[in-house]
């Protein structure tokens, strides 16, 4: 099951009329089928993409009403942040495009920074908050804390990509954060649904963070799922129905 068959199967379990987050939105590629679930009267997607580039590919597009394209980044508090890109033999990398880190540390590789308008999810003071799809490459745990209030109100289902290539201790960190907040983490293997606890990084989760050198496990996972705790065991036989179908 991929990323987009997740929200889907666990749509109808959540309350109608409500609002989706496409977090590291780029080209769009998650906010179309976003639109669709929110295809409804009432729903809508907020779509956040920083990077100046990709969010003018995004907003060259035709989206309907109920899709609004955001030019902030998101993190713990409001303001300013670098967006950095690695650059390599004068090609922007931009699915490296981070605001947790830079590449200058890596040889042949130069940077292109962007300074760009930061927000808090919980600024946005959302009441009925469903889906989350997050992709920050790095920038992962400040997202979730500036997320506190809301997570802990509308309760959404979570999709994280999360990388130790990107941010040493994340795969740690982000679901320990979210357990905090009442959260059982996941991840997904040919169908099988595991508890985070089971996660073997040593065999599952390795690549060189080198944005010139292209290098990641053969059986490479990266994507986590997050489920509030009092909906678990329900949405996770969902998932699993949804899979043997």
């Amino acid at each position: 099951m991929d990323e987009q068959s997740f929200h889907r199967t666990l749509h109808p379990m959540q309350r109608a009329g409500g609002t989706l987050l496409d977090i590291g939105a780029h080209d769009g590629e998650f906010t179309r089928p976003f639109a669709a679930l929110a295809a409804v009267a009432g729903s809508r997607v907020l779509a956040f993409e920083p990077l100046p580039s990709a969010f003018a590919r995004l907003a060259a597009q035709t989206w309907p009403a109920h899709v609004e394209l955001r030019r902030e980044a998101l993190g713990d508090h409001m303001g300013e942040i670098t967006l950095t890109l690695p650059v390599v033999e004068g090609v922007a990398q931009e699915q490296w495009a981070s605001t947790a880190k830079g590449y200058a540390q890596h040889a042949g590789v130069a940077e292109q920074r962007h300074r760009v308008p930061l927000i808090t999810m919980d600024s946005l003071n959302l009441t009925d908050l469903t889906h989350v799809k997050l992709d920050a490459e790095g920038g992962e745990y400040e997202v979730l804390r500036g997320a506190r209030e809301t997570l802990s109100r509308c309760r959404p289902v979570l999709s994280i990509e999360i990388e130790e290539r990107h941010r040493p201790g994340a795969t740690w960190s982000v679901p320990a954060y979210l357990d905090a907040l009442g959260y059982d983490a996941f991840w997904e293997w040919w169908g099988d649904w595991q508890p985070m606890a089971g996660f073997d990084r040593a065999r599952l989760h390795q690549a060189n963070p080198d944005p010139s050198v292209f290098e990641a496990a053969r059986d490479y996972v990266f994507v986590f799922y997050f489920l509030p705790r009092e909906h678990a065991v329900a949405m996770l036989a969902a998932l699993r129905a949804a899979e043997a179908r």
